[in-house]
C-alpha cells in the first residue's frame, strides 16, 4: 500500500482528529476513507435512475433560493392540476411533489430532475446554419425545376445529387440540426419543395454524417453569388446555371478525393 505524505494547518489537523474521534476510526483511517470518496466512484445498476430521463445538460450545482422557490411553486401547482390517473412526461402528482421537496429541501444532487429532458443548445451559428443549409438546397432545387421547364434539364445523377440528403441521426450535433429542420418545417407550408427529399432519404436521416459537404457545398454557393453584380434581384436572378451547379456537385467531394487535372 503507497503511503501519502501531506501537510496541514495545526487547526486542521486537530480537526480531523475530532471528526475521526466522533467516527469512531483513527485518524489515518478517516483521512482514507476521505480520498477514497474523493477518487473512487460507487457504481449505479441498473434502474438507480429509474423514472428519470437522461439529460445532455449536466444539472446546476447550485440554484438561487429565488429560482428554487418559483420552481418549487410550479411542481406544486402543476401537482394539483394533473388528473389522477396522469402518467405522460409530466409523471403523476407524486412525481411533481417530489420534485418540490427537491427544490425546496436544496438536495443539490438530485437537481438533474430539473434538467431532464434537456440537451444542449444548438448555437446561434448552427442554427443559422441549418436555415443556410435549406435556403440552398431550395435555390438548387427551383435552379434544376427551372432548366427542366427552360427545355435544358440536367442529367438525372447532377439532380439526385443536389437534393436535400438530411442528418446523419448518429451524430449529436447532425441529429441536433435534423430536430430544427422539423422545427422549420412545422407548419408544413413552409420548405415544401424539400419535404418530398427528406421522404426519400428515410425521413432526413441520412444514416453518414453530411455537414462537412454542406458547408463546402455553401461555401461553393456562396463564391457564385458573392460573384454576381451588385443590387436588386429578380427570382430569376437566384437561380443557377447547369455549369454552376456542376461547380457545387464537384464541391461535395473533399479536395484531399479530388483528382488532378
Amino acid at each position: 500500500m503507497a503511503v501519502l505524505n501531506i501537510r496541514v494547518d495545526d487547526r486542521v489537523r486537530d480537526e480531523l482528529r475530532d471528526l475521526a474521534d466522533d467516527a469512531g476510526v483513527t485518524l489515518s483511517e478517516y483521512v482514507r476513507d476521505l480520498l477514497m470518496e474523493a477518487v473512487v466512484p460507487v457504481p449505479k445498476m441498473d434502474g438507480d435512475d429509474l423514472g428519470r430521463r437522461r439529460s445532455e445538460e449536466e444539472p446546476p450545482e447550485s440554484m438561487r433560493l429565488a429560482d428554487r422557490q418559483v420552481l418549487s411553486l410550479l411542481h406544486r401547482i402543476l401537482a394539483r392540476v394533473l388528473p389522477e390517473d396522469a402518467n405522460d412526461v409530466d409523471g403523476d402528482h407524486d412525481y411533481q411533489l417530489m420534485r418540490a421537496r427537491i427544490l425546496e429541501n436544496g438536495f443539490t444532487s438530485e437537481y438533474s430532475y430539473e434538467v431532464a429532458g434537456f440537451r444542449t443548445e444548438l448555437s446561434k451559428r448552427d442554427c443559422r446554419r441549418v436555415s443556410d443549409i435549406l435556403q440552398m438546397f431550395r435555390i438548387l432545387t427551383y435552379s434544376v425545376s427551372h432548366l427542366e421547364e427552360e427545355g435544358t434539364p440536367v442529367d438525372d445523377e447532377l439532380a439526385r445529387a443536389l437534393e436535400f440528403q438530411g442528418f446523419d441521426f448518429n451524430d449529436s450535433l447532425e441529429g441536433h440540426m435534423d430536430d430544427y429542420v422539423k422545427f422549420q418545417m412545422r407548419d408544413g407550408d413552409r420548405w415544401t419543395e424539400l419535404q418530398p427529399q427528406i421522404e426519400r432519404t428515410d425521413g432526413g436521416d441520412s444514416h453518414w454524417p453530411m455537414l462537412d459537404t454542406y458547408l463546402r457545398m455553401l461555401a461553393e454557393y456562396r463564391r457564385i453569388m458573392d460573384g454576381r453584380e451588385r443590387g436588386s434581384f429578380s427570382r430569376l436572378d437566384y437561380l443557377l446555371t447547369a455549369d454552376e451547379l456542376q461547380q457545387i456537385r464537384d464541391a461535395q467531394v473533399h479536395p484531399s478525393r479530388r483528382s488532378e487535372d
